[in-house]
Protein backbone atom coordinates (compact mmCIF):
# COMPACT_ATOMS: atom_id res chain seq x y z
CA UNK A 1 0.00 0.00 0.00
CA UNK A 2 2.87 2.31 0.85
CA UNK A 3 4.58 1.23 -2.22
CA UNK A 4 1.49 2.54 -4.82
CA UNK A 5 0.70 5.72 -2.67
CA UNK A 6 4.62 5.99 -3.58
CA UNK A 7 4.54 5.61 -7.14
CA UNK A 8 1.27 7.99 -7.22
CA UNK A 9 3.28 10.86 -5.77
CA UNK A 10 6.34 10.57 -7.83
CA UNK A 11 4.04 10.59 -10.60
CA UNK A 12 2.33 13.84 -9.43
CA UNK A 13 5.67 16.02 -9.04
CA UNK A 14 7.36 14.26 -12.16
CA UNK A 15 4.49 15.90 -13.82
CA UNK A 16 4.40 19.12 -11.97
CA UNK A 17 8.10 19.34 -13.11
CA UNK A 18 7.44 18.78 -16.60
CA UNK A 19 4.66 21.22 -16.82
CA UNK A 20 6.92 24.10 -15.33
CA UNK A 21 9.15 23.37 -17.32
CA UNK A 22 7.45 23.62 -20.18
CA UNK A 23 5.56 26.98 -19.31
CA UNK A 24 9.22 28.16 -18.25
CA UNK A 25 10.07 27.75 -21.63
CA UNK A 26 7.07 29.33 -22.95
CA UNK A 27 7.44 32.09 -20.99
CA UNK A 28 11.18 32.72 -21.87
CA UNK A 29 11.03 32.48 -25.97
CA UNK A 30 7.56 35.06 -25.49
CA UNK A 31 10.20 37.15 -23.89
CA UNK A 32 12.71 36.88 -26.50
CA UNK A 33 10.30 37.50 -29.04
CA UNK A 34 9.32 40.89 -27.25
CA UNK A 35 12.59 41.59 -27.37
CA UNK A 36 13.35 41.37 -30.85
CA UNK A 37 10.33 42.93 -31.81
CA UNK A 38 11.44 46.05 -29.30
CA UNK A 39 14.46 46.52 -31.03
CA UNK A 40 13.07 45.94 -34.35
CA UNK A 41 10.99 48.94 -33.43
CA UNK A 42 13.86 51.00 -32.45
CA UNK A 43 15.81 50.27 -35.57
CA UNK A 44 12.81 51.64 -37.16
CA UNK A 45 12.55 55.25 -34.91
CA UNK A 46 13.20 58.43 -36.82
CA UNK A 47 14.64 61.60 -35.53
CA UNK A 48 10.80 62.76 -35.31
CA UNK A 49 9.95 59.69 -33.18
CA UNK A 50 12.45 60.33 -30.94
CA UNK A 51 11.51 64.01 -30.10
CA UNK A 52 8.58 62.74 -29.34
CA UNK A 53 9.51 60.35 -26.57
CA UNK A 54 12.48 61.89 -24.76
CA UNK A 55 12.25 65.68 -23.36
CA UNK A 56 15.32 67.95 -24.68
CA UNK A 57 17.41 67.39 -22.24
CA UNK A 58 17.37 63.85 -22.98
CA UNK A 59 18.18 63.47 -26.40
CA UNK A 60 20.46 61.40 -27.98
CA UNK A 61 23.60 62.64 -30.17
CA UNK A 62 21.97 61.25 -32.99
CA UNK A 63 19.00 63.73 -32.58
CA UNK A 64 20.53 66.63 -31.67
CA UNK A 65 23.11 66.51 -34.56
CA UNK A 66 20.87 66.36 -37.05
CA UNK A 67 21.75 66.29 -40.96
CA UNK A 68 22.36 70.29 -40.78
CA UNK A 69 24.14 71.04 -37.67
CA UNK A 70 24.47 74.46 -35.54
CA UNK A 71 27.99 76.71 -35.75
CA UNK A 72 27.40 78.76 -32.73
CA UNK A 73 31.22 78.06 -31.89
CA UNK A 74 32.54 78.92 -35.32
CA UNK A 75 30.26 82.55 -34.80
CA UNK A 76 31.81 83.06 -31.88
CA UNK A 77 35.41 82.68 -33.15
CA UNK A 78 34.45 84.82 -36.48
CA UNK A 79 33.52 87.71 -34.55
CA UNK A 80 36.41 87.55 -32.61
CA UNK A 81 39.05 87.26 -36.14
CA UNK A 82 36.44 89.61 -38.16
CA UNK A 83 38.54 93.21 -38.16
CA UNK A 84 41.37 90.84 -39.80
CA UNK A 85 39.25 88.97 -42.40
CA UNK A 86 37.61 92.07 -43.05
CA UNK A 87 41.15 93.60 -44.17
CA UNK A 88 42.36 91.07 -46.28
CA UNK A 89 38.99 89.62 -47.70
CA UNK A 90 38.06 93.42 -48.91
CA UNK A 91 41.26 93.41 -51.04
CA UNK A 92 40.95 90.18 -52.52
CA UNK A 93 36.95 90.82 -53.18
CA UNK A 94 37.97 94.45 -54.94
CA UNK A 95 40.84 92.95 -57.26
CA UNK A 96 38.47 89.65 -58.16
CA UNK A 97 35.24 91.51 -58.97
CA UNK A 98 36.23 94.62 -60.20
CA UNK A 99 37.00 93.03 -63.60
CA UNK A 100 34.37 90.96 -63.48
CA UNK A 101 32.18 94.45 -63.44
CA UNK A 102 33.97 96.15 -66.55
CA UNK A 103 33.04 93.13 -68.46
CA UNK A 104 29.23 93.41 -67.44
CA UNK A 105 29.56 97.75 -67.37
CA UNK A 106 26.31 99.06 -69.36
CA UNK A 107 26.79 100.45 -72.62
CA UNK A 108 26.04 103.98 -71.45
CA UNK A 109 28.74 104.08 -68.67
CA UNK A 110 32.47 105.19 -70.12
CA UNK A 111 33.72 103.32 -66.85
CA UNK A 112 33.19 101.18 -63.62
CA UNK A 113 35.31 100.85 -60.88
CA UNK A 114 35.53 101.04 -56.46
CA UNK A 115 36.82 103.85 -55.12
CA UNK A 116 35.70 102.15 -51.85
CA UNK A 117 35.49 98.59 -50.46
CA UNK A 118 35.41 96.86 -46.89
CA UNK A 119 32.77 94.61 -45.78
CA UNK A 120 32.33 96.93 -42.77
CA UNK A 121 31.60 95.65 -38.79
CA UNK A 122 29.09 93.34 -38.41
CA UNK A 123 30.36 89.37 -39.52
CA UNK A 124 28.34 86.92 -40.98
CA UNK A 125 26.35 84.16 -39.21
CA UNK A 126 26.71 80.48 -40.27
CA UNK A 127 23.83 79.06 -39.51
CA UNK A 128 24.20 75.30 -40.03
CA UNK A 129 27.02 73.00 -42.16
CA UNK A 130 25.88 69.46 -43.65
CA UNK A 131 28.13 66.96 -45.55
CA UNK A 132 26.91 66.40 -48.94
CA UNK A 133 27.69 63.22 -50.32
CA UNK A 134 28.09 63.86 -54.08
CA UNK A 135 30.35 60.42 -54.86
CA UNK A 136 33.50 62.54 -55.66
CA UNK A 137 36.95 61.69 -53.96
CA UNK A 138 37.11 64.24 -51.59
CA UNK A 139 35.01 65.77 -48.87
CA UNK A 140 32.22 68.02 -50.00
CA UNK A 141 30.23 70.33 -47.18
CA UNK A 142 27.76 73.02 -47.72
CA UNK A 143 27.59 76.04 -44.97
CA UNK A 144 24.70 77.75 -44.86
CA UNK A 145 25.26 81.55 -44.18
CA UNK A 146 23.47 84.81 -43.56
CA UNK A 147 24.80 88.31 -43.54
CA UNK A 148 23.06 92.06 -42.87
CA UNK A 149 25.72 94.10 -43.06
CA UNK A 150 27.15 97.48 -43.19
CA UNK A 151 29.66 97.66 -45.96
CA UNK A 152 31.37 100.86 -47.08
CA UNK A 153 31.41 100.54 -50.70
CA UNK A 154 31.47 102.87 -53.23
CA UNK A 155 31.59 102.70 -57.20
CA UNK A 156 33.29 105.34 -59.22
CA UNK A 157 30.75 105.86 -62.35
CA UNK A 158 31.50 107.64 -65.18
CA UNK A 159 29.21 108.50 -68.20
CA UNK A 160 29.96 109.03 -71.87
CA UNK A 161 28.38 112.80 -71.29
CA UNK A 162 31.10 113.48 -68.91
CA UNK A 163 29.33 113.22 -65.52
CA UNK A 164 31.26 111.30 -62.96
CA UNK A 165 28.80 109.68 -59.86
CA UNK A 166 29.66 108.15 -56.88
CA UNK A 167 27.24 105.75 -56.00
CA UNK A 168 27.19 104.11 -52.74
CA UNK A 169 25.76 100.31 -52.38
CA UNK A 170 23.76 100.38 -48.83
CA UNK A 171 21.74 97.99 -47.11
CA UNK A 172 22.89 94.78 -48.26
CA UNK A 173 20.99 91.99 -47.35
CA UNK A 174 22.55 88.25 -48.26
CA UNK A 175 21.06 84.81 -47.40
CA UNK A 176 22.73 81.70 -48.88
CA UNK A 177 24.38 78.49 -49.36
CA UNK A 178 28.24 77.98 -49.81
CA UNK A 179 29.73 74.98 -50.85
CA UNK A 180 32.86 73.82 -49.99
CA UNK A 181 35.05 70.70 -51.68
CA UNK A 182 37.98 69.26 -50.61
CA UNK A 183 40.03 66.73 -52.98
CA UNK A 184 41.59 65.05 -54.06
CA UNK A 185 42.76 62.99 -50.94
CA UNK A 186 46.11 62.73 -50.85
CA UNK A 187 48.88 61.25 -48.18
CA UNK A 188 50.23 63.98 -47.97
CA UNK A 189 49.66 66.59 -45.30
CA UNK A 190 47.03 68.48 -45.07
CA UNK A 191 45.94 65.69 -47.01
CA UNK A 192 43.88 67.14 -49.86
CA UNK A 193 44.89 68.68 -52.70
CA UNK A 194 43.03 71.68 -53.42
CA UNK A 195 40.26 73.76 -51.98
CA UNK A 196 37.13 74.41 -54.42
CA UNK A 197 34.04 76.73 -53.02
CA UNK A 198 31.30 78.43 -55.03
CA UNK A 199 27.40 79.86 -53.70
CA UNK A 200 25.84 76.80 -54.18
CA UNK A 201 22.11 78.59 -53.82
CA UNK A 202 21.46 82.65 -53.76
CA UNK A 203 17.97 82.53 -51.09
CA UNK A 204 18.41 86.24 -50.98
CA UNK A 205 20.42 89.13 -51.72
CA UNK A 206 18.90 92.77 -51.49
CA UNK A 207 20.89 96.16 -51.81
CA UNK A 208 20.15 99.83 -52.43
CA UNK A 209 22.10 102.22 -53.97
CA UNK A 210 22.43 105.80 -53.44
CA UNK A 211 24.44 108.81 -55.17
CA UNK A 212 26.44 110.93 -52.92
CA UNK A 213 25.28 114.13 -53.17
CA UNK A 214 23.23 113.33 -56.64
CA UNK A 215 20.21 111.60 -57.69
CA UNK A 216 20.77 108.75 -59.60
CA UNK A 217 17.36 108.85 -61.30
CA UNK A 218 18.40 111.86 -63.28
CA UNK A 219 19.86 109.45 -65.76
CA UNK A 220 17.19 107.36 -67.07
CA UNK A 221 17.37 103.64 -66.47
CA UNK A 222 20.76 104.16 -64.77
CA UNK A 223 19.84 102.58 -61.42
CA UNK A 224 18.33 99.21 -63.07
CA UNK A 225 20.81 99.18 -64.75
CA UNK A 226 24.24 98.70 -62.33
CA UNK A 227 21.42 97.00 -60.16
CA UNK A 228 21.32 94.42 -63.19
CA UNK A 229 25.77 94.38 -63.35
CA UNK A 230 26.37 93.90 -59.61
CA UNK A 231 23.95 91.13 -60.00
CA UNK A 232 25.69 89.54 -63.02
CA UNK A 233 28.44 89.71 -61.86
CA UNK A 234 27.92 87.85 -58.39
CA UNK A 235 26.06 85.08 -61.40
CA UNK A 236 29.22 84.68 -63.22
CA UNK A 237 31.72 85.31 -61.16
CA UNK A 238 31.50 82.71 -58.11
CA UNK A 239 27.50 80.85 -58.56
CA UNK A 240 27.78 77.09 -59.06
CA UNK A 241 28.42 75.58 -61.13
CA UNK A 242 30.89 78.21 -61.18
CA UNK A 243 33.73 77.59 -58.75
CA UNK A 244 36.98 78.55 -57.78
CA UNK A 245 39.75 76.00 -57.74
CA UNK A 246 43.07 77.20 -54.85
CA UNK A 247 45.85 74.89 -55.26
CA UNK A 248 46.78 73.97 -51.98
CA UNK A 249 49.26 71.11 -52.86
CA UNK A 250 51.51 71.37 -56.37
CA UNK A 251 49.38 68.79 -58.89
CA UNK A 252 46.97 69.73 -61.89
CA UNK A 253 43.11 70.36 -60.43
CA UNK A 254 42.25 71.30 -64.54
CA UNK A 255 39.76 68.24 -63.53
CA UNK A 256 37.75 70.58 -60.79
CA UNK A 257 37.52 73.38 -63.05
CA UNK A 258 33.98 74.21 -64.65
CA UNK A 259 33.19 72.16 -67.49
CA UNK A 260 30.29 71.25 -70.25
CA UNK A 261 28.54 67.66 -69.35
CA UNK A 262 26.01 68.06 -72.12
CA UNK A 263 23.63 70.08 -74.41
CA UNK A 264 20.14 71.35 -73.43
CA UNK A 265 17.77 70.93 -76.89
CA UNK A 266 15.13 73.39 -75.99
CA UNK A 267 11.82 73.65 -78.49
CA UNK A 268 9.37 76.88 -77.55
CA UNK A 269 6.73 75.71 -78.57
CA UNK A 270 3.87 77.72 -77.62
CA UNK A 271 1.55 79.38 -75.23
CA UNK A 272 -2.19 79.64 -73.94
CA UNK A 273 -4.68 82.23 -72.41
CA UNK A 274 -1.71 84.79 -71.32
CA UNK A 275 -2.90 87.48 -69.11
CA UNK A 276 -3.27 90.45 -71.35
CA UNK A 277 -1.43 93.35 -70.29
CA UNK A 278 -2.79 95.49 -73.09
CA UNK A 279 -5.52 97.91 -72.23
CA UNK A 280 -6.15 98.10 -76.18
CA UNK A 281 -5.45 94.93 -78.08
CA UNK A 282 -3.65 92.14 -77.08
CA UNK A 283 -0.43 91.52 -75.47
CA UNK A 284 2.97 91.11 -77.85
CA UNK A 285 4.52 87.92 -76.15
CA UNK A 286 8.23 87.54 -76.47
CA UNK A 287 9.79 84.91 -74.58
CA UNK A 288 13.62 84.85 -72.84
CA UNK A 289 14.96 81.65 -71.49
CA UNK A 290 18.36 80.64 -69.98
CA UNK A 291 19.88 77.84 -67.65
CA UNK A 292 22.24 81.03 -66.62
CA UNK A 293 21.28 84.35 -66.52
CA UNK A 294 23.93 85.76 -68.08
CA UNK A 295 24.04 87.91 -71.14
CA UNK A 296 26.08 85.69 -73.41
CA UNK A 297 23.54 82.57 -72.65
CA UNK A 298 20.27 84.36 -72.35
CA UNK A 299 18.02 83.49 -75.70
CA UNK A 300 15.25 85.49 -76.79
CA UNK A 301 12.31 84.33 -79.28
CA UNK A 302 10.41 86.46 -81.54
CA UNK A 303 7.88 88.81 -81.07
CA UNK A 304 4.20 87.73 -82.01
CA UNK A 305 1.90 90.57 -81.94
CA UNK A 306 -1.55 91.20 -80.87
CA UNK A 307 -1.83 87.14 -79.64
CA UNK A 308 -2.83 85.80 -76.13
CA UNK A 309 -2.15 82.20 -77.69
CA UNK A 310 0.63 82.59 -79.65
CA UNK A 311 2.92 79.71 -81.42
CA UNK A 312 6.50 80.55 -81.85
CA UNK A 313 8.03 76.80 -82.74
CA UNK A 314 11.76 78.34 -82.04
CA UNK A 315 14.64 76.01 -80.95
CA UNK A 316 17.60 76.74 -78.59
CA UNK A 317 20.73 75.26 -77.44
CA UNK A 318 22.21 75.72 -73.94
CA UNK A 319 25.13 74.24 -72.70
CA UNK A 320 24.99 72.38 -69.42
CA UNK A 321 27.96 72.12 -66.29
CA UNK A 322 25.96 70.26 -64.09
CA UNK A 323 22.20 68.39 -64.94
CA UNK A 324 21.72 67.59 -61.07
CA UNK A 325 21.26 71.16 -59.88
CA UNK A 326 20.64 73.42 -62.86
CA UNK A 327 17.47 74.46 -64.12
CA UNK A 328 15.64 75.78 -67.25
CA UNK A 329 13.78 79.04 -66.81
CA UNK A 330 11.60 80.49 -69.27
CA UNK A 331 10.42 84.19 -69.16
CA UNK A 332 7.12 85.44 -71.31
CA UNK A 333 6.85 89.22 -71.44
CA UNK A 334 4.68 91.72 -72.99
CA UNK A 335 6.95 94.24 -76.00
CA UNK A 336 6.03 97.41 -75.04
CA UNK A 337 7.93 98.73 -77.82
CA UNK A 338 10.44 102.03 -76.59
CA UNK A 339 9.81 100.96 -72.89
CA UNK A 340 10.92 98.47 -71.07
CA UNK A 341 9.00 95.07 -71.53
CA UNK A 342 6.54 93.81 -68.83
CA UNK A 343 6.70 90.11 -67.32
CA UNK A 344 3.47 88.11 -67.83
CA UNK A 345 4.74 85.49 -65.69
CA UNK A 346 7.77 83.28 -65.24
CA UNK A 347 8.65 79.07 -64.78
CA UNK A 348 10.71 76.74 -64.24
CA UNK A 349 12.08 73.20 -64.51
CA UNK A 350 15.06 71.09 -62.87
CA UNK A 351 17.57 69.17 -65.22
CA UNK A 352 17.38 66.54 -62.89
CA UNK A 353 13.78 65.68 -64.34
CA UNK A 354 14.73 64.87 -67.61
CA UNK A 355 15.93 61.20 -68.55
CA UNK A 356 18.42 61.67 -70.98
CA UNK A 357 17.89 61.09 -74.52
CA UNK A 358 14.64 61.17 -74.02
CA UNK A 359 12.49 64.08 -75.21
CA UNK A 360 10.23 65.62 -72.66
CA UNK A 361 6.78 67.51 -73.82
CA UNK A 362 5.84 69.70 -71.08
CA UNK A 363 3.07 72.48 -70.08
CA UNK A 364 3.96 74.63 -67.49
CA UNK A 365 1.99 76.97 -65.29
CA UNK A 366 3.17 80.70 -65.40
CA UNK A 367 3.85 82.95 -61.95
CA UNK A 368 4.77 86.01 -60.91
CA UNK A 369 7.58 85.02 -59.29
CA UNK A 370 9.83 81.71 -58.96
CA UNK A 371 11.41 82.37 -55.55
CA UNK A 372 7.76 83.76 -53.54
CA UNK A 373 4.81 81.93 -55.22
CA UNK A 374 2.43 83.43 -53.31
CA UNK A 375 0.04 84.74 -56.21
CA UNK A 376 -2.24 81.84 -57.34
CA UNK A 377 -3.64 84.37 -60.28
CA UNK A 378 -3.61 82.37 -63.71
CA UNK A 379 -1.24 83.76 -65.62
CA UNK A 380 -1.56 81.13 -69.09
CA UNK A 381 0.99 77.95 -69.36
CA UNK A 382 4.15 77.89 -72.27
CA UNK A 383 4.76 74.50 -73.66
CA UNK A 384 8.44 73.34 -73.73
CA UNK A 385 9.85 70.67 -75.64
CA UNK A 386 13.21 69.14 -74.13
CA UNK A 387 15.85 66.96 -74.74
CA UNK A 388 19.28 66.62 -72.57
CA UNK A 389 21.88 65.27 -74.11
CA UNK A 390 25.27 64.44 -72.22
CA UNK A 391 28.56 64.35 -73.95
CA UNK A 392 29.76 61.13 -75.17
CA UNK A 393 25.96 59.80 -74.99
CA UNK A 394 26.23 56.03 -76.49
CA UNK A 395 23.76 53.30 -76.39
CA UNK A 396 22.19 53.90 -80.39
CA UNK A 397 20.66 57.46 -79.24
CA UNK A 398 21.40 60.14 -81.99
CA UNK A 399 20.68 63.71 -81.61
CA UNK A 400 18.26 65.07 -84.53
CA UNK A 401 20.36 68.36 -83.58
CA UNK A 402 23.52 67.93 -84.03
CA UNK A 403 25.83 67.50 -86.99
CA UNK A 404 26.19 63.95 -87.97
CA UNK A 405 26.48 64.17 -92.16
CA UNK A 406 29.14 65.83 -94.18
CA UNK A 407 28.40 67.63 -97.44
CA UNK A 408 30.41 67.13 -100.74
CA UNK A 409 32.18 70.17 -102.05
CA UNK A 410 29.65 71.24 -104.65
CA UNK A 411 26.63 70.83 -101.91
CA UNK A 412 29.02 73.18 -99.85
CA UNK A 413 29.62 75.80 -102.51
CA UNK A 414 25.48 75.70 -103.49
CA UNK A 415 24.07 75.64 -99.95
CA UNK A 416 26.86 78.39 -98.74
CA UNK A 417 24.40 81.37 -100.61
CA UNK A 418 20.96 79.28 -99.00
CA UNK A 419 18.88 81.79 -97.12
CA UNK A 420 15.41 81.64 -95.32
CA UNK A 421 16.44 78.65 -92.61
CA UNK A 422 16.24 78.41 -89.24
CA UNK A 423 19.86 78.80 -87.76
CA UNK A 424 20.94 77.60 -84.44
CA UNK A 425 24.28 79.41 -83.25
CA UNK A 426 27.16 77.23 -81.93
CA UNK A 427 30.31 78.95 -80.43
CA UNK A 428 31.24 81.10 -83.38
CA UNK A 429 29.92 78.82 -85.72
CA UNK A 430 26.38 79.10 -86.96
CA UNK A 431 24.79 75.40 -87.78
CA UNK A 432 21.96 74.93 -90.10
CA UNK A 433 19.97 71.89 -89.55
CA UNK A 434 17.86 70.52 -92.27
CA UNK A 435 16.11 67.03 -91.97
CA UNK A 436 13.81 65.81 -94.80
CA UNK A 437 11.49 63.06 -95.62
CA UNK A 438 8.35 61.91 -95.23
CA UNK A 439 5.60 62.00 -92.33
CA UNK A 440 2.69 59.82 -92.28
CA UNK A 441 0.20 60.82 -90.01
CA UNK A 442 -3.08 58.45 -89.13
CA UNK A 443 -5.86 60.17 -87.56
CA UNK A 444 -7.40 57.10 -85.44
CA UNK A 445 -10.36 58.46 -83.28
CA UNK A 446 -11.37 60.96 -81.45
CA UNK A 447 -13.18 60.77 -77.86
CA UNK A 448 -15.42 62.63 -75.32
CA UNK A 449 -16.02 65.41 -77.84
CA UNK A 450 -18.24 68.54 -76.93
CA UNK A 451 -21.59 68.64 -78.40
CA UNK A 452 -22.21 70.95 -80.77
CA UNK A 453 -25.88 70.84 -81.52
CA UNK A 454 -29.20 70.57 -79.89
CA UNK A 455 -29.60 66.49 -80.24
CA UNK A 456 -26.38 66.75 -77.82
CA UNK A 457 -24.38 65.63 -80.85
CA UNK A 458 -21.96 66.70 -83.76
CA UNK A 459 -20.77 66.09 -87.36
CA UNK A 460 -16.85 66.07 -86.41
CA UNK A 461 -14.27 65.70 -89.46
CA UNK A 462 -10.49 66.65 -88.77
CA UNK A 463 -8.29 68.86 -91.14
CA UNK A 464 -4.59 67.99 -91.04
CA UNK A 465 -1.83 70.90 -91.78
CA UNK A 466 1.66 71.06 -92.57
CA UNK A 467 2.42 74.50 -90.97
CA UNK A 468 5.55 75.39 -92.77
CA UNK A 469 4.34 75.02 -97.06
CA UNK A 470 0.30 75.41 -95.18
CA UNK A 471 -0.71 71.81 -96.84
CA UNK A 472 -3.63 70.46 -95.90
CA UNK A 473 -5.52 67.29 -95.30
CA UNK A 474 -8.92 66.46 -94.65
CA UNK A 475 -10.73 63.58 -92.96
CA UNK A 476 -14.45 62.51 -94.20
CA UNK A 477 -17.78 63.60 -92.13
CA UNK A 478 -18.86 61.20 -89.30
CA UNK A 479 -22.12 62.01 -88.45
CA UNK A 480 -24.03 62.30 -85.08
CA UNK A 481 -20.84 60.92 -83.01
CA UNK A 482 -18.93 62.12 -80.21
CA UNK A 483 -16.39 59.19 -80.49
CA UNK A 484 -16.06 59.36 -83.92
CA UNK A 485 -13.59 56.66 -86.12
CA UNK A 486 -11.52 57.61 -89.13
CA UNK A 487 -8.31 55.30 -89.41
CA UNK A 488 -7.46 57.70 -92.01
CA UNK A 489 -3.42 58.17 -92.82
CA UNK A 490 -2.07 61.32 -95.07
CA UNK A 491 1.54 61.67 -96.05
CA UNK A 492 3.45 65.02 -96.83
CA UNK A 493 6.96 65.63 -97.67
CA UNK A 494 8.50 67.51 -95.10
CA UNK A 495 11.58 70.37 -95.77
CA UNK A 496 12.49 70.67 -92.52
CA UNK A 497 11.61 68.65 -89.98
CA UNK A 498 13.31 70.07 -86.96
CA UNK A 499 11.40 73.39 -87.51
CA UNK A 500 8.05 72.12 -89.11
CA UNK A 501 4.57 71.62 -86.74
CA UNK A 502 1.65 69.65 -87.10
CA UNK A 503 -1.69 71.10 -86.29
CA UNK A 504 -4.45 68.95 -85.71
CA UNK A 505 -7.78 70.75 -85.86
CA UNK A 506 -11.46 68.68 -85.58
CA UNK A 507 -14.44 71.14 -86.59
CA UNK A 508 -18.06 70.25 -87.00
CA UNK A 509 -20.11 70.24 -90.57
CA UNK A 510 -23.22 71.67 -90.83
CA UNK A 511 -25.40 72.81 -93.96
CA UNK A 512 -24.28 76.29 -93.53
CA UNK A 513 -20.82 76.39 -92.18
CA UNK A 514 -19.16 74.98 -90.01
CA UNK A 515 -17.62 74.97 -85.59
CA UNK A 516 -14.72 74.89 -84.03
CA UNK A 517 -14.43 71.75 -81.79
CA UNK A 518 -10.68 72.08 -80.86
CA UNK A 519 -6.83 71.45 -82.23
CA UNK A 520 -3.68 70.41 -80.85
CA UNK A 521 -0.35 71.49 -82.12
CA UNK A 522 2.74 69.01 -82.45
CA UNK A 523 6.22 69.29 -83.19
CA UNK A 524 8.02 66.71 -85.51
CA UNK A 525 11.34 66.36 -82.79
CA UNK A 526 9.76 63.12 -80.67
CA UNK A 527 8.66 61.04 -84.67
CA UNK A 528 12.04 61.65 -85.78
CA UNK A 529 13.40 60.49 -82.30
CA UNK A 530 11.43 57.08 -82.42
CA UNK A 531 10.11 56.57 -86.18
CA UNK A 532 6.97 55.93 -85.11
CA UNK A 533 4.55 56.28 -82.24
CA UNK A 534 0.51 56.42 -80.89
CA UNK A 535 -0.92 58.21 -78.99
CA UNK A 536 -3.66 60.71 -77.51
CA UNK A 537 -3.92 64.45 -77.37
CA UNK A 538 -6.40 66.28 -75.25
CA UNK A 539 -7.83 68.90 -77.30
CA UNK A 540 -6.79 73.26 -77.17
CA UNK A 541 -10.17 75.60 -76.83
CA UNK A 542 -12.11 72.78 -76.11
CA UNK A 543 -14.49 71.93 -72.96
CA UNK A 544 -13.47 68.31 -73.19
CA UNK A 545 -11.80 65.26 -76.28
CA UNK A 546 -9.02 63.78 -77.15
CA UNK A 547 -7.60 62.83 -80.68
CA UNK A 548 -6.04 59.70 -81.52
CA UNK A 549 -3.01 59.73 -83.41
CA UNK A 550 -0.17 57.82 -85.33
CA UNK A 551 2.69 59.06 -86.97
CA UNK A 552 5.31 57.24 -88.83
CA UNK A 553 8.95 59.33 -90.37
CA UNK A 554 10.81 58.17 -93.28
CA UNK A 555 14.01 60.15 -92.92
CA UNK A 556 16.06 61.44 -96.15
CA UNK A 557 18.13 63.76 -94.11
CA UNK A 558 20.55 66.83 -94.99
CA UNK A 559 22.78 69.03 -93.09
CA UNK A 560 24.03 72.06 -94.18
CA UNK A 561 26.98 74.29 -92.64
CA UNK A 562 27.49 78.23 -92.79
CA UNK A 563 29.26 80.65 -91.76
Amino acid sequence: MSFVAGLVIGLVVGLALIVAFVRSENARSKQRSDLAGTIAAFARMTVDDSRKLLSPEFYPSWVVFSQRQKLTWLNLHLEKIWPYVNEAASELIKANVEPILEQYRPVILASLTFSKFTLGTVAPQFTGISIVEDGTEGITMEMEMQWDGNPNIILDIKTYLGVALPVQVKNIAFTGVFRLMFGPLVDEFPCFGAVCFSLRQKKKLDFTLKVIGGDLSTIPGLSDAIETTIRDAVEDSITWPVRKVIPILPGDYSDLELKPVGILEVKLVQAKDLTNKDIIGKSDPFAVLYVRPLRDRMKKGRTINNQLNPVWNEHFEFVIEDASTQHLVVKIYDDEGLQAAELIGCAQIRLSELQPGKVKDVWLNLVKDLEIQRDNKNRGQVQLELLYCPTGMQNGFTNPFAKKYTETSLEKVFNSGAEGRDVVENGDKKRDVIVRGVLSVTVISAEDLAPTDLMGKADPYVVVTLKKTESKNKTRVVNESLNPVWNQTFDFVVEDGLHDMLIIEVWDHDTFGKDYMGRCILTLTRVLLEGEYKDAFPLDGAKSGTINLNLKWNPQPIYRDSS
